[in-house]
């Protein structure tokens, strides 16, 4: 039955991808590759990281650091993971915004053990008065210290373990030069195809213990925003609506209403991304219009619009970014069911 992939298994969640109680369960950590052999997608970047791995294995120290971007979902983090798996060393996780003083990252730097991989999430919002302790350990594996004050000062050098640092950022022009000049690897994360997204639901869908036919695996990718936490995401909540209104495989007809009842339609955009569409034409007359002026009328915070919503929308050529605003795309009126014609000359 070569048709059968038996491997089977509040949208801002869903856009983001973050962990909900109910997935928190053992199965979510074996969904995350470990192993590039089983990483799916991203060929050039893996192809680089590869080379560059066995190049600092040969050499016996650690790989330079690396920085990540792209939207969230992309596998920034599997990948950081996969990387302390590949160098044999211990994975430290932390955030930009979790690092509030000098001594936070002080502390961490200080219990790395030799080719460990420290990732920083969001590195992009470090406050800058830890961003410049991040400067001397990531160029001479070392921090300074400063004790006492005035004429009585004096410096103190602490040598660190030889380690790798891994940024992840969503919005890499908010990196302070500095700091992204220290990177040696510097990586962008595209959205994924459907038959990358097929082959993540067919190993996903394996590891859930369901079963899955191909028309239902393409439905379900071309429903997941080429991301493939969200494919993940919304391939759990099949499985759910599978066992409660359905019996056996999971075909295209579930996958479409278990979606529908997620507010997920047939091109991946929910019930947030279609407010800001009909925010744009209704209230703006299809734009030009500032992100400002539509996350105060959705009530939703800039960011979010920014970094979860738009560049989806940017992608699939539904919204325009100009000068002046954002703009509404025929393409978007057309999937509205609003007239382009109309809206234009009103």
């Amino acid at each position: 039955m070569d048709d059968i992939l038996t491997h089977s298994s509040d949208n801002q969640g869903i856009l983001e991808g973050s962990c909900l109680p109910v997935d928190r369960e053992p199965e979510i950590l074996s969904l995350r590759p470990e192993q590039f052999s089983d990483y799916v997608g991203q060929t050039e970047v893996v192809e680089a990281l590869k080379i560059a791995i066995e190049a600092a294995v040969k050499r016996e120290e650690p790989v330079d650091h690396i920085l990540f971007h792209g939207p969230p979902g992309l596998g920034k983090t599997t990948l950081a993971n996969i990387i302390a798996n590949e160098m044999g060393g211990n994975l430290i996780t932390t955030s930009g915004p979790s690092l509030e003083k000098g001594g936070d990252l002080i502390g961490i730097l200080t219990h790395l053990e030799d080719k460990d991989t420290l990732f920083v999430d969001e590195i992009h919002r470090t406050p800058k008065i830890v961003e410049e302790f991040m400067y001397p350990a990531m160029e001479d594996f070392a921090i300074d210290f400063i004790f006492d004050k005035g004429v009585h000062a004096r410096s103190h050098r602490y040598r660190l373990n030889r380690f790798t640092l891994v940024g992840a950022t969503t919005r890499v022009g908010l990196l302070s030069a500095p700091l992204r000049d220290r990177f040696g690897i510097f990586r962008s994360l595209d959205f994924y195809s459907e038959e990358d997204l097929v082959k993540i639901i067919g190993r996903s869908a394996a590891l859930l213990k369901v079963t899955i036919d191909d028309k239902g695996a393409i439905e379900l990718a071309k429903r997941s925003r080429g991301t493939p936490r969200i494919v993940n995401r919304l391939l759990k909540r099949v499985r759910d609506y599978t066992q409660v209104r359905a019996d056996g495989i999971i075909t295209k007809k579930i996958v479409e209403k278990a979606l529908t009842l997620e507010g997920v339609d047939e091109k991946g955009l929910t019930n947030l991304d279609r407010r800001y569409l009909k925010t744009i034409i209704e209230f703006y007359k299809g734009g030009p219009v500032g992100i400002e002026a539509i996350a105060a009328t959705l009530q939703e915070e800039t960011d979010t619009l920014v970094d979860v919503i738009e560049p989806y929308l940017l992608k699939i050529g539904m919204v325009t970014r100009t000068s002046s605003g954002r703009k509404a795309s025929q393409a978007a009126y057309s999937h509205l069911g609003f007239s382009f014609q109309k809206r234009m000359f009103q």
